[in-house]
């Protein structure tokens, strides 16, 4: 009898392990403002949607490269100007409406349209007209050859969307994906599962659940407690030798394409000024916040750039830590008693950078005035509104440095050398060119102590030791739970 409730028992436990091993709970620090990728510039929309729930022409896989999407391939005219994107056969929208070339062609006209709040309208900028060759083929013509077309449709802000959804696309999101939205509760949790009629490699998963989980002393919680099963951009860097030493779980650390920047408002006095940018620039000790905020996570920067990328040049001579030569390129510029705002979104490397740098700034004599925001209101007030003097955040879009050619981006930088040096190298299609153009970017705005350039952002992920197919780097804010599988 006592062998018999033994093995009942443990029959009891294989299938409960069984189904729980069809369910994930994710936590990520940041919520989504709403679930449009295609309307804000909020990482977060694609922290949870990216190929689980939308999906694209092309998409970024694991390592970087761009690979297929909802396109099986693509044909390229010989002078480059013409495109033309063959579909996957039989793929449907999560409401059961089929997607086709005319998607394709609404959303592509939608985000390029002269009303567009697409965050990364520029990505769309060189594309003079979207045609419906059939239901499989859409021809998409551009003003100027450009090579990098399939790197900008793998981007979340150029998913495929219908016009049968649209209206309700930030709280209710139909996409092609693996995965179906089923239910967001504001402030706690989104729920996802599983597209039974997914026209591609179906997911292993049945049902995933994203926490929101900002507080990094919570989010040690949580994980010990095992109330989750993964975390996703774990927060809290000092804990991570306790998880690595235990069994539970396995510690991942990558890449990602996020360089953190103590954005500086350029259109304001006396920050126009680039002596006084430089002074900021100077007076910040890159490895002191990497140490202290990160805990030794991080690469320093000396420009917007991503040093992992083949074409990155060194340039953090150019700001190195200098107190001193701050305090003289201050008084040069005939600023004192300098007080400036600083505002700080939620995510760990800005609060606890943001102290430090309130320090290091103290010490070369410009004061600030700290100010804690929730995403939402760090979207609204700082990025939308302009309103702030310093502000801290991770740039997670890959290959990004295109945004200091618009000068009505949000640290208002306007240089029509640097905007030209953009549209040359859209033009170029030269591998070498390419190179040559890119490093000297890098070099203008290093140059022009534009922003404060920090460290680029390492990403780390905490998960329970059996779980299969998550991703180690970051090459796009994402968290693909597509391939991802309980080890049993």
């Amino acid at each position: 009898m006592f062998d018999r409730l033994k093995l009942a028992f443990a029959a009891l436990a294989i299938g409960a392990s069984g189904a729980a091993a069809a369910d994930l709970t994710v936590a990520i620090q940041l919520e989504p403002p709403h679930l449009d990728p295609t309307s804000a510039a909020a990482g977060a929309i694609d922290s949870v949607l990216y190929s689980n729930v939308f999906e694209g022409l092309t998409r970024f896989a694991s390592d970087g490269s761009i690979v297929p999407g909802l396109a099986k391939s693509w044909d390229i005219s010989d002078d480059g100007l013409v495109y033309t994107f063959h579909l996957h056969d039989g793929v449907k929208f999560h409401d059961g409406t089929t997607m086709d070339a005319e998607d394709v062609k609404f959303s592509l006209d939608r985000a390029r349209a002269e009303d567009s709040t697409n965050a990364q309208k520029a990505l769309f900028a060189g594309i003079a007209d979207v045609e419906v060759v059939d239901p499989l083929t859409v021809k998409v013509t551009l003003s100027a050859p450009n090579g990098s077309l399939p790197f900008n449709l793998a981007w979340g802000d150029a998913v495929i969307v219908a016009p049968e959804s649209i209206e309700n696309i930030k709280t209710n999101p139909v996409g092609t994906g693996a995965f179906r939205f089923v239910n967001w509760v504001q402030g706690d949790k989104i729920e996802l599962a599983k597209n039974e009629d997914y026209w591609g490699t179906p997911a292993r998963l049945d049902h995933v659940t994203f926490r929101f989980i900002s507080d990094p002393t919570a989010a040690f919680a949580a994980v010990m407690a095992e109330d989750v099963d993964v975390f996703a951009g774990y927060p809290a860097p000092e804990n991570l030798p306790q998880f690595e030493a235990d069994p539970r779980f396995q510690v991942i650390i990558g890449n990602t394409e996020g360089e953190t920047i103590l954005a500086m408002n350029n259109r304001r006095e006396p920050l126009n000024d680039v002596r006084v940018r430089e002074a900021i620039a100077h007076a910040i000790d890159r490895q002191a916040i990497i140490d202290g905020a990160m805990f030794g996570l991080g690469t320093p920067i000396g420009a917007h750039f991503a040093p992992h990328n083949p074409a990155y040049v060194d340039l953090t001579a150019l700001s190195a830590y200098d107190p001193e030569k701050s305090k003289a390129l201050l008084a040069e510029a005939g600023v004192e008693n300098l007080t400036l705002s600083l505002k700080l979104p939620p995510p760990s490397y800005a609060r606890r950078g943001g102290e430090i740098i309130a320090s290091q700034l103290r010490a070369v004599g410009i004061e600030t005035r700290i100010e804690n925001q929730e995403w939402a209101q760090w979207l609204e007030n700082t990025f939308k509104g302009h309103d702030f003097d310093l502000t801290i955040v991770s740039h997670t879009e890959p290959m990004d440095f295109g945004i200091y050619a618009n000068p009505d981006y949000y640290f208002g930088y306007d240089n029509p050398a640097y905007q030209e040096l953009i549209k040359t190298l859209d033009l170029t299609t030269d591998p070498a060119k390419r190179t040559e153009l890119m490093r000297q970017a890098q070099e203008i705005m290093a140059k022009d102590y534009v922003n404060g350039f920090l460290f680029e952002l390492a990403v780390a992920t905490v998960a329970k030791a059996d779980i299969r197919g998550l991703w180690k780097d970051a090459p796009t804010q994402a968290t693909d739970l597509t391939a991802v599988y309980w080890d049993e």
